[in-house]
């Protein structure tokens, strides 16, 4: 089957709730562990049919948001979703009480019942009305924004459409370019913050209602993290404000020299090279036969990956009007079939977020036959590791997209990898502040961020731009408004992936060996123990970063950059 012919069909949720309840409470009486394996099953593929039905309209719904079969089909989903996680709760409760449980574990694993512990602590019924809420806010957000129409140069742009302008070589292309960009926000920044507002306040209440302290303690339980703290995570961003920041302050001068620019402006960082940035020589039909080649090459299991994605027509990669912002990877377990979706847009970026989402989709693939539906996916920080390490160890390959541009795009790639990452430690800070402050206004919260990036990107300088230099920055990062907390995860799989691509061109064989590995075991350990796996070490130890990020800058040290 193509995703196209994938059907849809509303779920009955009382009818579902019906016959779940139904099967959990078998499970719960009965004793015989031959009976439990057959309802575990028939529990897990009433899962996979609901979550398939819910995926399905989260797709359809991002890739036309002007759909109104599918606006209103996700509006029913944003209702009905909390109360299915309240089945899937009961489910766990009576999994972790089972007098059965020792041996279920050597069945399925101990990791499905860490899991379990930590989901039923983020779930009460009394937050069902605030999940609700918090789903409709959320998806406001993600139409506001995909609803952008920006008139420039004799067109109308959404803001994905906007990005090549970002990086011409033309200057005041750029910037005139970056403020149409930015007065969208700032003439939607009411309605941002009130939807952004609402959600902090919501997140909290939840939060208090289940009895933790503040948000913090909530959605680090939301992510799962079952291995590592808010201490860790505090002392990697310190690890980065004293090992990386400075290397990237390096880089952004070495950019101005590039640009012969006496100064960086925000609206030059798209643009590395005075001769303008590598781009792809092809449409996206080009890129797609090109990476078929490459998978191909790369490894017999890639190779066949990607022919099954090209297949089932489980891509969606061009930008078009009313098309949802970003790129994502999702799987629709009830087909086994991962699904990537981008935006297209003529840029290097093409290149990245496919290889990025096949890296998340290869894990997908490879993890469809686990019998448990939390494996098919571990927790974020390690999916990342996945994604990131896929951009690196393609490299190889490149020079199929950018030919003659080929030193240039590595150059580039790399430089923006080591510079992301203070970015990416910036919006975490960003976020403990928040949810720490519930009751900061958006002044505050803006003030706060400004800060916070002055620390980690201190040459950052908007030029006089209002909206920016109050701390607006923020409200185009998707993250911080749908998923609390999940964005140190770049930055920690980066430094993981950062081992990956030395190993890549020590001996990628070898590598692809280790990534393989890593991809197979899914979900079924945490993030640390998925590193030791992966034959990797901690991004929390000091001395990993400190190698890590020497290892990448020498390499860049080595690159004649003025030449590219």
């Amino acid at each position: 089957m193509t995703f196209s012919s994938f059907p849809y069909n509303r779920p009955d949720f009382v009818l579902f709730k019906k016959e779940f309840l139904q099967l959990i409470n078998s499970f719960q009486i009965s004793s015989d562990i031959n009976e439990l394996k057959k309802i575990f099953s028939e529990v897990y593929t009433m899962r996979r049919s609901f979550d398939t039905a819910m995926t399905l309209v989260s797709i359809r719904n991002s890739v036309d948001t002007s759909n109104a079969f599918y606006e209103k089909e996700q509006e029913f989903i944003d209702d009905i979703e909390p109360m299915y996680r309240d089945l899937v709760m009961q489910f766990y409760k009576i999994l972790i009480e089972s007098a059965q449980r020792i041996e279920l574990e050597n069945i399925y694993g101990k990791q499905l019942f860490l899991l379990a512990e930590l989901s039923i602590k983020t779930f009460s019924t009394e937050i069902i009305e605030d999940l609700q809420k918090e789903n409709q806010l959320t998806t406001e957000y993600t139409k506001l924004l995909a609803s952008a129409k920006i008139e420039f140069k004799g067109n109308t742009y959404n803001l994905s459409g906007l990005v090549p302008f970002k990086q011409a070589e033309d200057r005041n292309t750029r910037k005139e370019s970056h403020t149409k960009s930015d007065n969208w926000f700032s003439e939607n920044h009411v309605r941002l913050d009130e939807i952004f507002d609402e959600l902090v306040k919501l997140r909290h209440k939840m939060a208090i209602k289940l009895g933790y302290k503040n948000f913090v303690e909530l959605g680090y339980a939301r992510m799962q993290r079952v291995d590592y703290n808010q201490q860790m995570v505090a002392t990697f961003r310190n690890n980065v404000l004293k090992f990386l920041v400075p290397v990237a302050t390096q880089l952004k001068n070495r950019q101005s020299k590039r640009l012969e620019l006496s100064e960086l402006k925000y609206y030059d960082e798209g643009i590395d090279f005075k001769s303008g940035n590598a781009k792809p020589h092809g449409n996206s039909d080009w890129i797609v036969n090109h990476a078929t080649t490459m998978y191909d090459e790369l490894s017999k299991e890639t190779g066949e990956f990607f022919h099954f994605m090209i297949d089932s027509e489980l891509m969606d990669l061009v930008n078009k009007p009313n098309k949802a912002g970003g790129g994502y990877c999702t799987y629709l377990s009830s087909y086994k079939a991962p699904y990537i979706f981008s935006n297209f847009n003529g840029t290097s970026h093409d290149i990245d977020v496919l290889t990025h989402e096949a890296g998340h989709a290869f894990q997908a693939y490879r993890s469809r036959n686990l019998s448990v539906d939390e494996y098919l996916s571990p927790t974020l920080e390690a999916c990342e590791i996945h994604s990131m390490s896929m951009e690196l160890m393609t490299w190889p390959w490149m020079e199929k997209y950018f030919e003659e541009q080929t030193d240039k795009y590595k150059y580039a790639h790399l430089t923006h990898a080591l510079m992301f990452i203070p970015y990416g430690v910036a919006v975490d800070e960003f976020q403990h502040f928040i949810y720490e402050n519930p009751d900061a206004n958006p002044i505050d919260r803006n003030r706060a961020w400004r800060n916070i990036e002055k620390k980690y990107l201190p040459l950052r300088n908007y030029d006089g731009n209002q909206y920016l230099e109050n701390g607006g920055f923020w409200q185009r990062q998707m993250h911080i408004y749908r998923s609390p907390f999940y964005y140190i995860d770049y930055t920690l799989a980066q430094i993981c992936a950062f081992q990956f691509w030395k190993k890549s061109r020590e001996d990628l064989s070898s590598a692809m060996k280790d990534y393989i590995t890593l991809c197979d075991a899914g979900g079924s350990m945490s993030f640390l123990k998925l590193v030791e796996l992966a034959k990797i070490n901690s991004p929390f130890e000091e001395s990993t970063i400190q190698q890590v990020i020497a290892e990448a800058n020498n390499w860049l040290k080595e690159v004649d950059d003025m030449k590219l």
